[in-house]
């Protein structure tokens, strides 16, 4: 199982639930606060990288470590593979915390069409998942009208 907890035994009216679950989380005042202050610190990364599978590794983080690192809370003491003990130390709901897990680790790579109509796989770097969570929690920002 992955790190977000996520499986392909879901479906019919749970996946419904838990769809619903991760929009109101991402969407909401808390996770809405959480996504800016996660883009400020993604933003101030002095080297834009990120790892997967785990929240620190050798000075590097991945989505949720880069503002773990920021607030300074103690990584160590997280089970990167539970939900709910991520979602306890960021302040943020369990479904909020599964589906930035899973943006973060679950996408590999992608297929890259060449001229002659065959496709290359191109295995993602560090720095292109800093780039694609970067424009993912972007994407989830709602604009404040005033």
């Amino acid at each position: 199982m992955s790190r977000s907890g996520y499986s392909d035994d879901c479906g019919g009216w749970d996946l419904i639930c838990w769809r619903g679950a991760v929009k109101s989380a991402l969407n909401g005042k808390r996770g809405q606060t959480f996504l800016l202050e996660l883009r400020d610190a993604m933003d101030a990364m002095p080297d834009k990288r990120l790892v997967t599978d785990t929240l620190e590794s050798d000075g590097q983080f991945c989505t949720l470590g880069v503002l773990g690192a920021k607030r300074g809370i103690d990584m160590s003491s997280i089970d990167s593979h539970s939900r709910e003990s991520v979602s306890q130390a960021f302040g943020i709901a369990e479904a909020m915390a599964a589906e930035i897990v899973f943006e973060n680790d679950e996408h590999t790579g992608c297929y890259e069409t060449q001229v002659d109509g065959r496709c290359n796989w191109i295995a993602e770097s560090p720095e292109h998942r800093w780039q694609r969570m970067r424009n993912w929690v972007e994407s989830n920002i709602k604009q404040v009208t005033p």
